[in-house]
């Protein structure tokens, strides 16, 4: 018998993210999203996150100096093909993650700009949306927001599609990289992203759920995104194929019978 082809290695992806314990959200829902679409997924853990669906309990920040290590061996003994960035909480954090990648100038980078949780819960430190203007965003290939985090970040009212718009085409022109901008919450009965670039805008668009908990889509969405990237794919195919994988997932999502969850916000010290 002829020798067997040797199989093509999977594409390796680095998420660097919190870690939920309900397995929804951060590095743990990043891990099934990149495996799903063929990917080898690597994780640097920023934080540990004690949350569920609508709750958010406590924060435990990781020390920038094990963030970075976990990114540094990560990228030293892998072949990672692309990067993708949820919660970093602190600029901190924010500081040693964008100095570990310095290494890679040239690795397609998704940056999710993880500022607030479903619930309304804050996940980010003020002072930590500075540092993502002047250490994430200019090597990145692609930042994330969603409507709100839009708005913080840009201190627009983004109420519709043009608003977001010219909100995202300011955004890029300041800060030289892509901008997709997450329309779910603008209500409604279709979900339409905008892909700002510096060559123009895209729409992506499908079907508004309602009744769904979309704890953790923000993070598949970029976790998809970056594999996308690894694969090969240009920046339009990756988000292409990530919005129809999260459509389908919004679509198949499951419905636990739970005991009941009492509103609770992050103690004002974390």
């Amino acid at each position: 018998m002829p020798p067997a082809t040797p199989m093509k290695p999977p594409p390796v992806v680095l998420t660097i993210a919190g870690s939920d314990n309900s397995c929804g959200a951060g590095a743990q829902a990043d891990l099934k999203a990149i495996t799903a679409l063929g990917g080898y997924a690597q994780t640097a853990i920023t934080c540990v996150v004690a949350e569920v669906p609508g709750r958010v309990e406590t924060i435990q920040p990781i020390r920038p100096t094990v963030v970075a290590a976990q990114v540094r061996l990560s990228l030293k003994a892998f072949p990672v093909q692309a990067a993708k960035t949820g919660m970093l909480h602190s600029a901190g954090i924010i500081r040693a993650v964008a100095a570990a990648l310095s290494a890679t100038p040239r690795l397609p980078l998704v940056v999710d700009p993880v500022m607030v949780a479903s619930s309304g819960d804050p996940l980010l430190q003020p002072a930590a949306i500075t540092a993502y203007g002047r250490e994430l965003f200019p090597r990145a290939t692609l930042v994330t927001p969603n409507l709100d985090e839009l708005r913080i970040l840009s201190g627009e009212p983004c109420r519709d599609l043009a608003g977001m718009e010219t909100a995202g085409r300011r955004l890029v022109d300041r800060f030289g990289c892509g901008f997709l901008l997450k329309g779910g919450h603008l209500g409604g009965r279709t979900a339409t992203d905008l892909l700002v670039t510096t060559q123009g805008v895209e729409r992506f668009s499908a079907a508004f759920r309602r009744g769904v908990d979309t704890h953790g889509t923000g993070c598949t969405y970029a976790a998809a995104i970056a594999t996308g990237l690894a694969a090969g794919l240009t920046l339009s195919l990756a988000v292409g194929q990530a919005k129809r994988y999260v459509t389908a997932a919004i679509a198949r999502s499951l419905r636990w019978k739970t005991t009941t969850v009492l509103d609770h916000r992050v103690p004002p010290d974390h």
